[in-house]
């Protein structure tokens, strides 16, 4: 049993979750079981947005290092939540980059401190927040960058970030009709349908091998395929009023160098992950606004109905964190997770 008789107490209205000698582990098998709405999701995920932008937290830059061959890639990212009053670090590590997707191995990890108590709040798998987190701010630049009475939307890749991609877009763009699904993996597209009609039973997703078409009459076109995708959808493939957002593979460098109006999660991040979008000599276009501003209300995040856009969606910490804490409290509440005593 732990022993909270030197814990810190928390002010009136904030969770203690535990005390100065246990960690509290949430594996993937606890976070699994936990319901969480696509709703919750996107709240969540723009409340991070709007504190971030209002200056009350913090995102720096984050640190990545890749050996020279490429085989693997590993990243460290540390934020500060200042709705929560929550302090993080997050870890993720990919290997076999250089091999196909079942040789792969990948590990993230999310660790919570309260801000306020002092205490440690969770380490947890972070592979499912990453799942909801991606596709959640996918969604909300389709709401906020995307051609008005957009009717169509086409998902790039059937992996992890693919499978919920069309759920969330019809959580923030609910007037979509036309659904569209392109992959590789007959698993993967089963698994794209799946979610569809787990989430909305009375929707279904059409799978298109022409990608050229597809994406001629996509309103939304979001990339989430691997790095050896052969799918590569140009610039002049999209038609006007087109977004397209950047999250895995899946999108050629032009719709980037030609759009009429770029968008990023960030800015300094998109020239960290996305070198592989960087012209002949490694530049990039300038950004016209970042999502935080946008979901803030501060810059449009479309000019025109005209006006070809493409959107980066690069992870930021304060993210992840904020669905962190929601699922840390969703534990708690079912007692779910194992306590060990680290620091004893």
């Amino acid at each position: 049993m732990t022993d909270t008789s030197a814990a810190p107490t928390a002010p009136a209205g904030i969770p203690v979750f535990g005390d100065d000698k246990h960690l509290r582990i949430l594996s993937t098998s606890d976070l699994a079981g936990i319901e969480i709405s696509l709703a919750d999701v996107v709240e969540t995920v723009e409340d991070a947005y709007r504190t971030l932008h209002a200056g009350r937290s913090h995102n720096p830059r984050k640190l990545s290092v890749k050996p020279e061959d490429g085989h693997s890639v590993s990243y460290a990212m540390l934020g500060r939540d200042g709705s929560r009053n929550v302090v993080a670090i997050k870890t993720s590590y990919k290997h076999g980059l250089d091999k196909g997707r079942e040789e792969q191995h990948y590990y993230t990890a999310l660790t919570l401190y309260d801000d306020v108590t002092g205490l440690p709040v969770a380490m947890m798998d972070c592979s499912r927040i990453g799942s909801l987190r991606t596709p959640a701010v996918s969604a909300l630049l389709a709401r906020e960058c995307a051609a008005p009475g957009a009717r169509s939307a086409l998902v790039i890749g059937t992996g992890t970030q693919g499978r919920l991609a069309l759920p969330f877009l019809l959580t923030t763009v609910p007037g979509l009709e036309r659904l569209m699904v392109y992959g590789t993996h007959p698993e993967g597209i089963a698994a794209v349908r799946e979610q569809v009609r787990a989430h909305f039973p009375s929707r279904d997703v059409e799978v298109v091998t022409d990608l050229r078409a597809a994406a001629a009459d996509a309103d939304i076109v979001v990339a989430t395929a691997g790095a050896h995708t052969p799918a590569t959808v140009e610039a002049g493939w999209l038609k006007p009023g087109a977004l397209s957002v950047l999250v895995g593979h899946g999108l050629a460098p032009s719709t980037l160098h030609r759009a009429d109006r770029v968008i990023a999660t960030s800015e300094a991040q998109m020239h960290v992950t996305g070198t592989d979008m960087a012209d002949a000599d490694g530049t990039f276009p300038a950004v016209d606004a970042e999502l935080p501003a946008v979901i803030a209300g501060i810059i449009t995040g479309r000019s025109s109905d005209s006006e070809r856009i493409f959107a980066y969606n690069s992870g930021l910490v304060v993210t992840d964190i904020a669905l962190g804490h929601r699922f840390a409290q969703l534990a708690l509440a079912q007692e779910l997770g194992t306590e060990v005593p680290l620091w004893q």
